[in-house]
């Protein structure tokens, strides 16, 4: 029988059966725990900060490559955006124009 004494012995509650308990008036709570939650954020949002860079076991010297990596990868996009499709493409036939023949793509037909 003591495997059993932690058992709760209440009757179950269902969801909707309509036997929740009557519920009273809510009480306005004060400016104070405003401020306590807000102090709390705060805190958190402070601690969290500090975790990632106690987390952040980089030297400085990558943390430098990634800033570098990170600045071209932007200029590459910038310089992508910047022409549109139709310039593009006539870049491209300018450039197809300019190799030699050996790099034609050879027709295959198989009708002729």
């Amino acid at each position: 029988m003591a495997e059993y004494e932690s058992v709760q012995r209440a009757p179950l509650r269902l969801k909707g059966s309509g036997a929740a308990p009557a519920l009273g008036k809510k009480k306005k709570k004060a400016a104070k725990d405003k401020s306590k939650i807000l102090e709390q954020i705060v805190s958190s949002k402070k601690q969290e900060e500090e975790k990632k860079r106690a987390l952040d076991k980089r030297t400085p010297a990558q943390l430098a490559y990634e800033k570098m990596q990170e600045k071209r990868q932007m200029e590459r996009i910038l310089k992508k955006a910047s022409k549109t499709h139709k310039q593009r493409v006539e870049d491209f036939n300018r450039h197809l124009d300019a190799l030699t023949e050996h790099y034609d793509i050879p027709k295959v037909s198989w009708t002729k």
